[in-house]
C-alpha cells in the first residue's frame, strides 16, 4: 500500500520541483548564467535586452518540454488503450470460440442421437436419421477440425446400415435387375461424404469395405483413397466419381456406370480378401460389363488389356 502511494505522488512532486526550478531560473537565471555582465541595480536597456531574451528562451524551452511531456503521456495512454483493446478483443475472440465450440458440441450430440434412431412403422425414424446426417454435414462444413471425425462416423453408419451379405442367385438377380435401391439414409450419408469440403488435413481413409452399395448414386463424388474392398457396387452410378487410388480389391462393379470416372491408381485386383467370392474380383473381364468410355481414367494395367482395348475400339465416339 505504501509503495502505491509513493508512486502516485512522484509525478506531483516532480511537477512541483519543476515549477520551483523554473521560477528560480525565470527570476535569477539571467544573473546565474551571465552575472559578470549584468547589473543587479540601476539596469541599463542593454541589461533588459539580455534578461528579456533569456527569459523568453527559458519560456520557449519550458513550453517545448511541456509539449514533449504531453506527447509522451498521450502516447503512453494511447499504447495502454490499444493494449487494453487488444486484450478485450482476445477475450471476446476466446469467448466467441468457446461459444461456437459449445454450439458444435450440442449440434454433434443431437446429430448422433438422431443418427441412432431406430426404424419405426410411421417412417419417422428415417426422417430423424436424415436430420442427423445433414446436421453432421453442417458440423463438418463449419468446423474444420471436426471434419475427420464426421467422415469416420458417416462411414461407420454406412457400414452398419448396408453390410454386404451374399444372397442366393434368385435374390441377387432381383437386386441387380429389379428396382431395389439403397436406403435413403445410406444414400444421404454417401452423398455427404462425396461432397465433403476440400481441406489440407488428414481425415483418414473412408472405410466402406464389405458394404452393399448396389444401385447407389456416387456421381461426381470424391472417394479418392477410399476403401471399397469387397463392396458390392452392382449398377452403381459412378459417373465422374473420383476413385483414384481407391481400394477396390474384391469389389463387384458389374453394371456400374463409370463414364468420366477416375480410377487411376486404384487397386482393382483382390489379394486374399477374406470372405470375398473369387468371381467378385474387379478384373478386366468384369469391366466389360460396366459402362465406360474414352473419358474413363483406368489404371495402366487395365487399359493395356486386349479385351479392354477391343471394347474401347468398338465403342462409338
Amino acid at each position: 500500500m505504501t509503495t502505491k502511494k509513493q508512486v502516485s505522488w512522484l509525478p506531483i512532486a516532480a511537477a512541483l520541483v519543476g515549477v520551483i526550478v523554473f521560477g528560480l531560473l525565470l527570476w535569477k537565471g539571467p544573473w546565474w548564467f551571465d552575472g559578470a555582465h549584468l547589473r543587479t541595480k540601476d539596469l541599463e536597456p542593454a541589461d533588459g535586452v539580455v534578461i528579456t531574451g533569456f527569459r523568453t528562451a527559458l519560456v520557449a524551452v519550458a513550453v517545448a518540454l511541456t509539449a514533449a511531456v504531453g506527447l509522451i503521456y498521450t502516447h503512453r495512454n494511447h499504447q495502454a488503450t490499444l493494449h487494453q483493446l487488444e486484450h478485450t478483443r482476445d477475450k471476446d475472440r476466446e469467448q466467441a470460440e468457446l461459444t461456437r465450440e459449445s454450439q458444435y458440441t450440442d449440434l454433434y450430440v443431437d446429430a448422433i442421437k438422431l443418427l441412432a434412431t431406430e426404424a419405426s412403422p410411421d417412417g419417422s425414424g428415417l426422417t430423424e436419421r436424415l436430420g442427423g446426417i445433414y446436421a453432421l454435414e453442417r458440423v463438418m462444413r463449419d468446423s474444420k477440425k471436426d471434419q475427420a471425425m464426421v467422415v469416420q462416423i458417416l462411414a461407420a453408419f454406412v457400414r452398419q446400415r448396408a453390410p454386404r451379405e451374399d444372397p442366393d442367385e434368385e435374390a441377387l438377380g432381383s437386386q441387380i435387375y429389379g428396382t431395389l435401391r439403397p436406403a435413403d439414409d445410406v444414400q444421404a450419408a454417401l452423398s455427404v461424404l462425396g461432397r465433403r469440403p476440400r481441406r489440407d488435413q488428414n481425415e483418414g481413409k473412408i472405410d466402406l469395405s464389405f458394404t452393399d452399395l448396389s444401385r447407389v448414386d456416387l456421381m461426381l463424388g470424391r472417394f479418392e483413397y477410399a476403401s471399397f474392398k469387397g463392396a458390392r457396387l452392382y449398377d452403381a452410378v459412378l459417373a465422374g466419381t473420383n476413385l483414384s487410388n481407391a481400394d477396390l480389391g474384391g469389389a463387384d462393379l458389374r453394371g456400374a456406370q463409370l463414364t468420366f470416372a477416375d480410377l487411376r491408381g486404384a487397386q482393382l485386383i483382390s489379394k486374399n480378401v477374406s470372405g470375398s467370392p473369387a468371381e467378385a474380383k474387379v478384373t478386366a473381364v468384369q469391366l466389360l460389363d460396366t459402362k465406360i468410355d474414352a473419358q474413363t481414367a483406368l489404371p495402366n494395367h487395365v487399359t493395356e488389356n486386349s479385351l479392354i482395348v477391343e471394347m474401347m475400339r468398338k465403342k462409338p465416339e
